[in-house]
Order: structure tokens, then C-alpha cells, then sequence
């Protein structure tokens, strides 16, 4: 798999390739909450921090996926939960790993989180599995991420379970 890395320069060159992923992930999903124009904003919302990495791999020609993610301002976290008193230091909040439905399972999403995080300066990574994906949260808990709590759920958001790894 081909890799390459954005930064917060890139943001906007790359925004309809992230988008465009995630229709394809999405595709028979119609769920309101996954829609491309909801999660266009949490792309822009992301993107527009300055400390924003992305890592997209390739292959055959196309797009396999990509993970992105910024740091968490000191003590900050994950809204509708609760940062445990226990976890200290610096976090770095990986906010989406899609990879397009002709590569699940086939070990480029771990390959693309790994990439993501070589160049991440923080005590530890967190991250949401939407709480109903049992299957997303045991992948994760095998890469040595615990299920920390779950959020609230508010409106539309689904609830989430909130997982750390020491990094």
C-alpha cells in the first residue's frame, strides 16, 4: 500500500477525497448521523486545527483509506464523557480510520492507524467506536486500547464507547 501524509496545509486539497471515502464507506447506511453533509463538518471542524496529521493509502489505483486526528488541548476530551481522573499527559484524539468496503479486513486499517501515530508526540491516543460495533471495539482492544467509559448520547449522536492506548 501507498502512503501519504496531510497536515493542516493540506486540509482543504483533501477535504473531497475524505468525503468521498466516506460515502463509500457509508454507502448503505441511512442513517441521518452518517450522511456526507453531517460528517463534512466534523472534517472541517478537525482539519482546521493546526496540529491536524492524515495518513491515505493506496493501492490498484485507488483510494484504500485513511486515519486522521489532532491533539486534545491540555485536559481536553471527548464531549459527553467524562476524561478519567487517572489518565495524565498529553492525548492525541484519533478521530476517524475508514477504509473503503473492498478492504476491510485485510489489514490496512491497522497498517494506516500504525502510520498515523509513528510521527504522534503524546503520552497516549483515544479514540469513539460507536458503542452497537462490539466487532470495531474488539479490533481495537486487540491493537491494546481500553474501553474506557461510554458517552452520553445527545440528539442524534449515537452513543459511543471511549477507548486509550498508552502510547
Amino acid at each position: 500500500m501507498n502512503l501519504k501524509r496531510y497536515t493542516h496545509a493540506d486540509a482543504q486539497n483533501v477535504r473531497s477525497l475524505l468525503l468521498d471515502i466516506h460515502d463509500e464507506a457509508y454507502a448503505d447506511d441511512p442513517n441521518p448521523f452518517h450522511s456526507r453533509e453531517r460528517f463534512s463538518y466534523y472534517v472541517d471542524l478537525w482539519s482546521s486545527r493546526n496540529d491536524w496529521q492524515c495518513v491515505s493509502g493506496w493501492e490498484e489505483g485507488g483510494p484504500v483509506g485513511y486515519a486522521y486526528g489532532s491533539m486534545f488541548k491540555p485536559g481536553g476530551w471527548w464531549k459527553g464523557h467524562r476524561r478519567p481522573s487517572d489518565l495524565r499527559g498529553s492525548v492525541f484524539a484519533l478521530s476517524e480510520l475508514m477504509v473503503v468496503p473492498k478492504w476491510r479486513g485485510t489489514g490496512r486499517a491497522q497498517q494506516l492507524h500504525d502510520v498515523l501515530l509513528e510521527k504522534v508526540m503524546a503520552d497516549m491516543v483515544s479514540l469513539q467506536v460507536e458503542a452497537e460495533h462490539s466487532r470495531v471495539q474488539a479490533l481495537y482492544e486487540r491493537w491494546h486500547y481500553s474501553k474506557v467509559g461510554e458517552t452520553e448520547p445527545s440528539g442524534d449522536i449515537p452513543q459511543y464507547s471511549v477507548m486509550v492506548r498508552k502510547l
